[in-house]
């Protein structure tokens, strides 16, 4: 009997899915498609209206400064907030979180579209810099024998042509570029960041992931352990793998840690559909449905699942070759300004549960809140009952913790932090991105300009709560703040939805503390030319 009743409530939310279809303009080979690529209904409902009405832009009230928003701490208090750390880290698991999904093709896009657009039997390489003004291709040329992987390529190249030596300049400059993407050859564009070779040693080319390997020894173990989890494409995993097999125990007995590695991929259920520029459902030749990743917003869903103490998050191309000591400290600074506020946050919690919050204790939290972790108090809060004084302090307090490292902007690309105001008139700090800003509107652009720090993604987070429970994340998300982009898919327009940032939207309700860190922490490869500054060069 049980069986039958399963049916037919099955048979009613079929009908019932295929009703939801219709309504949204789609067919039934769409429901299928749908379900086959595991995206709900709702979501699909939810972000076709977003293109239809659009997102409503975030409202900048000022930047987040030194003194408003973000703390200052002396090298002196860097050390003692690294040292505290150390003193409370014995009984903690910890966890270092790199995003490392994306394939190296925006690393080589100046070069690739050098390939695509450059005939050597016509013109010289000179000629193509100054017909396409290009800035970052003589750079590339002038020092590409400095970049790490000059070597082997140079070796390939001999290889193919005995007599490479004797070709001129240009015909050099040009295979090597060929050989560096070419397919058949390195195919570095295609690659993940990640196993790319990024740095040169006496005795040894280091990349990325081995990197993070070590900075796991440096900051992020506890009694000689420490968790280390990828975030990556599915396709690039063995990859990962063969290099960590290859250099782990190496690192493990220079850092004298155990490491374990982990992995994810971006979730399938995650991506979004992709519309047309008149907002309808865009389909491919043969007639499907098109989905694309939800972007780095959707790892909120990955970084839920792990289960840590303290997670470090830090992006896989922010490397540094030499100096981790001095990366170290400041890393584990701001995880000892995290554990300190956790310390007092989980107090307060504790009082309000033993309901011992008199009314001078509930100023006391009031003020910590205020001053500590910027939270902005309602004008009427003191006109509360002392029961809804309660309620709203315990409500405000018992979040996920997270201390973001602001690096002085030095003209780099990237959100920074702000004091915002959102739809309820709350006013919070967040970082934010130029996407979610109204660039029409010439006092939130100067706003943005003015802005004195910038994202670098060094974050250390906290996301259990007092009765060491982990927190739901998903409940702490700004559902309102995701981006609508304009892409292009085989040679036409489309427009695609990305989720809340991880850092942004993602954590939007997260309690949040800005820290100013050194620009020596700040060291990413957004182009193959980085490779080529100090931070990445032998000494």
């Amino acid at each position: 009997m049980s069986e039958v009743k399963d049916l037919v409530i099955e048979k009613s939310k079929s009908i019932d899915d295929l009703n939801k279809i219709k309504s949204m303009g789609l067919s039934e080979q769409d429901f299928e498609q749908i379900k086959e690529h595991g995206v709900s209904l709702e979501n699909i409902k939810k972000e076709l209206a977003i293109f239809k009405k659009g997102i409503a832009k975030m409202e900048l009230l000022e930047p987040a400064t030194v003194g408003n928003g973000i703390l200052r701490l002396t090298e002196e208090e860097f050390v003692e907030n690294a040292n505290f750390f150390d003193e409370h880290k014995s009984n903690l698991k910890l966890l270092k979180f790199v995003p490392a999904s994306g394939a190296a093709s925006r690393m080589f896009k100046f070069l690739t579209a050098f390939l695509n657009e450059f005939d050597i039997e016509k013109e010289t390489i000179n000629a193509y810099i100054n017909r396409k003004k290009d800035t970052k291709l003589p750079v590339f040329i002038v020092g590409m024998e400095k970049l790490p992987f000059f070597d082997v390529i140079y070796s390939k190249l001999k290889e193919e042509f005995p007599d490479f030596d004797t070709l001129s300049r240009d015909y050099k400059n040009y295979y090597f570029i060929k050989f560096m993407l070419d397919s058949k050859y390195f195919d570095f564009a295609s690659k993940p960041k990640g196993i790319l070779p990024f740095h040169k040693y006496v005795s040894k080319i280091a990349t990325p992931i081995e990197e993070h390997l070590y900075e796991c020894g440096y900051y992020s173990s506890t009694n000689n352990k420490s968790y280390l989890h990828f975030t990556v494409s599915e396709s690039h995993q063995e990859q990962f793998e063969q290099i960590i097999n290859n250099v782990k125990d190496k690192v493990e007995k220079e850092t004298h840690t155990s490491i374990e590695v982990s992995y994810s991929y971006q979730d399938k259920s995650t991506d979004t559909i992709a519309v047309n520029m008149n907002d309808k459902a865009f389909r491919t030749e043969d007639g499907k449905l098109l989905f694309r990743p939800g972007g780095h917003g959707a790892l909120i869903g990955n970084l839920n699942r792990l289960d840590a103490d303290i997670i470090f998050i830090k992006n896989i191309d922010n490397v540094i070759l030499h100096n981790n000591e001095k990366i170290a400290l400041y890393k584990k600074a701001l995880a000892g300004v995290l554990l300190e506020l956790q310390q007092q946050i989980f107090a307060c919690l504790n009082l309000i549960d033993r309901y011992t919050a008199e009314n001078n204790q509930i100023e006391e939290i009031k003020n910590f809140l205020k001053v500590k972790l910027n939270v902005d108090i309602k004008a009427d809060f003191d006109l509360y009952t002392f029961e809804n004084k309660i309620k709203f302090l315990k409500n405000i307090l018992d979040r996920p913790i997270r201390v973001c490292g602001m690096v002085k902007n030095e003209g780099e690309p990237g959100g920074g932090p702000f004091w915002v105001k959102n739809a309820e008139k709350e006013i919070s700090l967040q970082i934010v991105e130029s996407s979610q800003v109204d660039l029409n509107n010439k006092k939130q652009v100067k706003i943005m300009a003015n802005a004195t720090h910038f994202n670098p993604v060094d974050l250390v987070c906290a996301t259990k709560n007092y009765k060491n429970e982990k927190f739901n994340l998903h409940q702490f998300v700004d559902e309102n703040s995701g981006f609508i982009v304009e892409k292009n898919y085989q040679g036409k327009d489309i427009k695609g939805y990305e989720l809340p940032g991880l850092w942004n939207g993602a954590m939007a309700n997260w309690l949040t503390v800005f820290v100013e860190v050194p620009l020596i922490t700040f060291n990413p490869v957004k182009t193959v030319n980085d490779l080529l500054k100090e931070a990445h060069q032998s000494l």
